[in-house]
């Protein structure tokens, strides 16, 4: 069993977004991390330049594919989008994922 609230989280640059790095390796894009989201807050629209594989470990999120809760597992495929935002209700959104070349944030529209 994971103790989620003894993981060191670092905060992002995103409201609500906090992340902790198990493998990163800048060359490949590869990584292995824990991210965090409060409810109703979420990580930037990206595109994923490999594989990426994911297990909802508490709480939820929604992007344009759909809702995934704890338990759930969600593959997104080299070349696929989408902006994850945590569930608003309920407890925050954690999530272990596995980048397989890394992803490419959209630029903002301010």
């Amino acid at each position: 069993m994971i103790d989620l609230a003894a993981v060191p989280f670092q905060p992002t640059r995103y409201p609500g977004v906090a992340i902790h790095f198990y493998r990163s390796d800048r060359s490949s894009g590869h990584a292995a991390v824990l991210i965090r989201m409060e409810p109703g807050c979420g990580y930037p629209a990206h595109r994923h330049l490999g594989p990426e594989e994911l297990l909802v470990l508490q709480g939820g999120f929604r992007d344009e594919q759909g809702v995934w809760r704890a338990g759930e597992y969600a593959r997104f495929e080299t070349g696929s989008a989408h902006a994850p935002i945590a569930l608003d209700e309920g407890e925050a959104c954690v999530f272990f994922a596995i980048a397989h070349e890394g992803i490419a944030l959209f630029a903002r529209e301010d």
